[in-house]
């Protein structure tokens, strides 16, 4: 019998990425186990627990150079049946243990599929805010009908309005009018009207109507919608406290890791940006359900939210076509701010809440780096700050008192932990942190979820629950940094040979030698590594980052900055030093180098809180310069001298203060040809 398996179906699991051949009657839970994707099951594959569900994807992924046809898994079979007509299941899902493989499929493994399930790092950042909230409640004592006057309930409401609270020309929606007359009655004719308090664009409209005093809260949502993740800040809109915090995976993955493959995928599939946006808007209210069975609330008395995206995300979330985004100029159906109501997105909370998206400053920097501008405040600083929001695709602002410029840099998803051959997004037993000794070479690490580091006593019972299981973004970014600091991955990018490098961890990998970090297989566990071709994925990204903000210094005639904050998902698990040590950025005291956290979520807080700052962020966004990359010749210099460890023009001098890095380099003549050589990472 043939052992041939080249035509064997390929199956492809998002968001890990990893893929493998099968053959027909496989069961997706089967190749998930072999190839080590994170997919759960408590029953061991027989169809009770349900927990191995997972959602294929049908159509063109040319990022995976595959085409799903309809009949890619088994026919939908009768446990499935059984399980959704008892207990119900998601359109669309299948069962892990019985969909079988039979032909080419892109599956995607659901946050709440997973074993080790996704920790979001959008944390709400401590800061003060002036309150100046949209809604706002009102306690009025409403005249009471009579014959002689024939006006109806909502007009001597919005009476009492006026006169006790002096809000001219207030509007109320149908369902008001349907609630309002047995509130008012139930309350002698003394209520409690939440107004939204409208701008000038919307005049007041009221929102909610309680009898008597209500001493309760209305409620808003601060929700930075990024490409891998959507976070979520549930803010009582009284005291501005948030009551709390959530976060999942951006549903989309599954149609493509970065931006611009979700752009192709629109293009090849008809009907295909109609799928990713329900497909978002789905997640988001699961988001908005969790997050309020969380804080304990109605979700109808969520009144208000704001949203911060970057483009491809703000057209896809409004149900626009993000065609335009994928070709120069990278035009924008819109890019001022937008004010919309709940149900004009499908939303469900309040029925008119009202929505607030902040404007994008250009084709691809967007409302989130709009956001991160006025959590930030370049255009308030006195000495010159450059503002790194690090993501797939990074937005990049450098500015003072006396200008602002903007730019994206296409990184990709390597900082995430994505195209890293033992990478994974953070979650508890991802690698975070790592020291490489100088001179033994021995890596010692500590994972999520445990602050033991794997060469201390308890280390093994610490991590019991998760074990070890990948490398996470802040792991990569300070595995690839100590590498070269300990002498084992020179400027280049090159991993040495074991004599080169003077140890025995250093193993040849086909054509190229790879670094053993953590190997658990004689007790079932995984081996973690970094190959060569992870280096190049780290090199493109931290160059493509490095490019953008040196090209942002060019502009500004300058060739320091004061100071950097770096800001987005993990750029509080950033190493300052390890990031200036990979070229990530601009060389600066390590003491100027701080994290904003994510200052996205924090704009997007801000700008629900007081809605003066909504008019601030537009005239802000308006004075913002934007400098396209893909247009501009020196950011492919800048990125070819970016691509060496830290860098091959730039000197360095403060971090070379710091740390002596080794002059060694290991290319003998033949090099690393597999990956094609170095090349311009696409917009991403």
């Amino acid at each position: 019998m043939s052992t041939d398996t080249s035509q064997d179906p390929l199956v492809v699991f998002t968001p890990s990425g990893k893929r493998g051949r099968f053959a027909k009657g496989t069961p997706i839970l089967t190749a998930a186990r072999q190839l080590g994707v994170d997919l759960d099951s408590v029953c061991g594959g027989r169809g009770i627990c349900s927990k191995c569900q997972v959602t294929p994807s049908y159509g063109q992924f040319s990022k995976h150079g595959v085409t799903v046809q309809e009949d890619a898994l088994s026919a939908w079979n009768s446990v499935e049946e059984r399980y959704k007509s008892k207990r119900g299941m998601i359109d669309g899902r299948r069962l892990g243990c019985q969909a079988t493989v039979q032909g080419d499929v892109v599956v995607d493994v659901p946050p709440e599929s997973q074993v080790h399930k996704q920790v979001v790092r959008k944390r709400a950042e401590a800061r003060d805010i002036v309150m100046n909230p949209s809604t706002k409640l009102f306690y009025v004592e409403v005249q009471q009908p009579d014959m002689h006057d024939p006006s109806g309930d909502l007009e001597r409401l919005r009476d009492a309005l006026r006169d006790q609270w002096q809000l001219d020309n207030v509007h109320a929606d149908l369902h008001i009018l349907q609630t309002m007359q047995p509130v008012l009655r139930k309350g002698d004719w003394k209520v409690t009207v939440a107004v939204h308090l409208g701008d000038r664009e919307n005049a007041p409209r009221i929102m909610h109507i309680w009898p008597g005093y209500y001493e309760g809260s209305v409620y808003g949502l601060a929700v930075d919608l990024g490409s891998t993740t959507i976070a979520a800040h549930l803010c009582d809109l009284h005291s501005g406290v948030v009551v709390a915090s959530s976060g999942i995976m951006n549903p989309q993955i599954r149609f493509g890791e970065d931006l611009m493959s979700r752009v192709s995928y629109s293009m090849m599939n008809a009907g295909g940006a109609q799928e990713m946006t329900v497909a978002v808007r789905e997640g988001m209210n699961a988001l908005f359900t969790q997050i309020s069975t969380e804080a304990a609330i109605d979700k109808a008395l969520i009144v208000d939210a704001v949203f911060v995206c970057n483009p491809v995300m703000h057209h896809l979330f409004l149900g626009i076509d993000p065609f335009e985004l994928g070709q120069a100029p990278f035009a924008l159906a819109t890019s001022n701010s937008l004010r919309l109501r709940a149900d004009d997105l499908d939303l469900n909370i309040h029925p008119s809440a009202r929505v607030y998206l902040l404007p994008c400053i250009a084709g691809h920097v967007g409302a989130d780096a709009a956001a991160v501008a006025l959590s930030e405040a370049p255009d308030k600083s006195e000495d010159l700050v450059l503002v790194v929001d690090v993501g797939t695709n990074a937005e990049i602002l450098l500015g003072n008192r006396e200008k602002v410029l903007a730019c994206s840099s296409p990184t990709g998803p390597a900082f995430e932990g994505a195209q890293i051959s033992s990478g994974q997004r953070a979650a508890p037993g991802a690698i975070e942190r790592v020291e490489i000794d100088p001179i033994t070479k021995e890596p010692r690490f500590r994972v999520i979820g445990s602050d033991v580091w794997s060469d201390e006593d308890g280390f093994d019972e610490a991590i019991a629950g998760s074990g070890v299981t990948g490398i996470c973004g802040s792991g990569i970014i300070e595995l690839v940094a100590e590498m070269r600091m300990a002498g084992i991955v020179d400027a280049p990018g090159l991993i040495g040979t074991p004599e080169q490098t003077g140890t025995e961890r250093c193993f040849l990998d086909g054509r190229t030698y790879s670094y053993l970090v953590y190997d658990a297989t004689a007790r079932g566990g995984p081996r973690i590594t970094v190959t060569n071709r992870d280096i190049r994925e780290i090199q493109m990204a931290k160059a493509a980052l490095y490019s953008g903000a040196r090209l942002l210094m060019d502009k500004f005639g300058v060739d320091k900055v004061d100071r950097i904050v770096l800001a987005g998902a993990f750029g509080a698990h950033i190493s300052p030093k390890h990031a200036m040590v990979l070229g990530m950025i601009p060389d600066a005291p390590l003491d100027k180098v701080t994290s904003a956290g994510n200052a996205a979520g924090t704009g997007a807080r801000i700008a629900l809180l007081n809605r003066d700052a909504r008019m601030e962020i537009e005239e802000t966004v308006r004075a913002i310069h934007k400098v396209e990359t893909a247009i501009e010749p020196r950011f492919q210099e800048h990125f070819v001298n970016a691509s060496a460890i830290p860098n091959s023009v730039e000197p360095f001098p403060i971090l070379n203060s710091i740390v002596t890095l080794p002059t060694a380099t290991f290319n003998t003549g033949g090099g690393d040809k597999s990956d094609g050589g170095r090349r311009r990472r696409r917009r991403e």
